[in-house]
């Protein structure tokens, strides 16, 4: 059986499922920067340890400015949160949709969210036959009767950028049906020729840009993300009505910081521009799997040897992937794995090829 999660970077429980030590495990399960914390924000953290011994600015005034400051955007238009999946809760209870549309396999917490407030959620498949792209049908099915649709950019779990005219004419094609277009780029740092749709935002009244900063900066543990739209006043509402002080002051000193660190921002986008294609095209030339080419710092394959369960091949040699199975559309057969350091890269691709060969041998 394979070890099952909602979301990937759950070592512990892995562990504990194996019966070794987390600390033991290279989790590729988890999409995040293997740089680790710039050394900026390390030192930032240590020489204002004493922040925690008060309450944060209950209005993040010097976070919301650098974040605006950032994107060259109006102030008011940003509001940050204890990671982007608390913004997601946020937005969709603040817009209470009553239909929405989802492209699967997508990111677990859109129909959670939805799901909450009632709201009545239509699939629209995505297959492996259109290479996971949502193609031009995706703009018929935005009838007026939807009031929301949620893009994830590049998407999870399949690492694909929407192309961008088809994301440019489902923008206008939610104005025109007045449906609120949520577009998650939470990975978007990882791609450095890609503004996304925030230069966008003065032209669609209904546009929600959801980031995340955990992911690039690797500060999985601190959290942080932010939404960013002109609709002012949705965005003042949750302003206004959420839980005060859910950004810990060392979250917002984070992002204060790293935005500004152009030497940690390269030498990330220099490792990925490297690793990325080796590891692909090392993934790519294994017997027994399928890869999909990547955007982001993550790589979607199938498993193409019966009965193999390649998560659990793999946690035998202390390695962890993501089995995404539970996503809606996806079946055993498929995984994603996180692009890391070269040693720990090839420690993975190492351990595939003992895993297929024994198990292609066997089926002979």
């Amino acid at each position: 059986m394979a070890f099952s999660s909602q979301h990937g970077g759950n070592i512990i429980e892995a562990a504990a499922v194996m019966g070794v030590d987390a600390n033991t495990l290279i989790d590729f399960s988890a999409n995040i920067n293997p740089l680790g914390m710039p050394d900026s924000l390390k030192r930032a953290i240590t020489e204002n340890l004493v922040l925690a011994e008060r309450y944060p600015d209950v209005e993040y005034r010097a976070l919301h400015q650098a974040l605006a400051n950032h994107h060259k955007i109006p102030q008011e238009w940003v509001l940050a949160g204890n990671g982007e999946t608390e913004l997601i809760f946020n937005l969709v209870q603040q817009l209470s949709p009553r239909k929405a549309l989802l492209l699967t396999p997508g990111f677990a917490e859109y129909r959670r969210a939805l799901a909450r407030v009632g709201c009545e959620i239509t699939d629209f498949h995505l297959s492996e036959e259109q290479g996971w792209q949502p193609e031009a049908s995706l703009l018929s099915a935005l009838s007026s009767d939807l009031d929301c649709l949620f893009l994830c950019t590049p998407n999870n779990p399949t690492g694909l950028l929407l192309d961008r005219s088809l994301l440019l004419a489902v923008a206008q094609r939610c104005r025109e049906n007045n449906i609120a277009l949520i577009v998650d780029e939470a990975f978007l740092d990882f791609i450095p020729d890609e503004p996304g749709l925030i230069p966008h935002l003065s032209n669609f009244p209904r546009l929600y840009v959801l980031r995340s900063l955990t992911k690039f900066f690797a500060i999985a543990g601190l959290r942080l993300g932010y939404l960013v739209s002109a609709d002012t006043v949705t965005v003042g509402r949750i302003r206004e009505q959420r839980e005060p002080w859910t950004i810990n002051a060392f979250a917002a000193l984070a992002g204060e910081v790293i935005l500004n660190d152009s030497t940690y921002i390269e030498a990330s986008h220099h490792w990925l521009s490297n690793e990325q294609p080796r590891l692909f095209n090392a993934l790519n030339a294994l017997p027994g799997i399928t890869v999909w080419p990547p955007r982001a710092n993550y790589i979607f394959l199938r498993c193409d040897i019966e009965g193999v369960d390649l998560q659990r091949a793999l946690l035998e040699k202390n390695i962890l992937i993501r089995h995404c199975a539970n996503y809606p559309g996806l079946d055993v057969r498929y995984y994603r794995v996180a692009i890391k350091s070269p040693a720990d890269n090839d420690k993975l691709l190492e351990a595939l090829r003992q895993v297929l060969s024994h198990k292609d041998g066997a089926g002979e």
